[in-house]
């Protein structure tokens, strides 16, 4: 098991069909750890991508996810990570990840991060 998402490796394979067509993949057990007090962040992850040629092995994604439980990060960071890590691995035509976390002190989080390849790149509003 990786020790950290740095560590982790996210293995493709060659998609069997150039038809766009949607695959989905659910975790209910996504656990991080808070930046603040370092107390665990407990999350549901679904990651839902349209594939181009590649698409993402389910074993490796799940050692992924499993690497962030002592990782130290914002929810809204580590949302974003998730899909910055798995469009660099395998390039979809489009991608979303939503992350809901558990409420803590009576707030709940859901972050929903997503790309697609039609759009250009935005930051800060620019």
């Amino acid at each position: 098991m990786p020790a950290s998402p740095r560590e982790a490796t996210l293995e493709t394979f060659p998609s069997p069909t150039a038809r766009p067509y949607t695959i989905r993949f659910e975790t209910a057990d996504f656990t991080s750890l808070c930046p603040v007090t370092g107390q665990m962040d407990f999350a549901q992850i679904a990651i839902e991508y349209v594939p181009d040629a590649l698409c993402v092995e389910s074993k490796s994604l799940k050692f992924y996810l499993a690497s962030f439980r002592n990782e130290r990060a914002f929810n809204e960071a580590v949302a974003n990570r998730i899909l910055d890590d798995f469009v660099a691995v395998c390039a979809p035509r489009h991608a979303v990840v939503t992350a809901e976390f558990s409420p803590r002190g009576g707030i709940s989080l859901t972050v929903r991060a997503e790309f697609s390849r039609d759009e250009s790149p935005q930051r800060n509003g620019r």
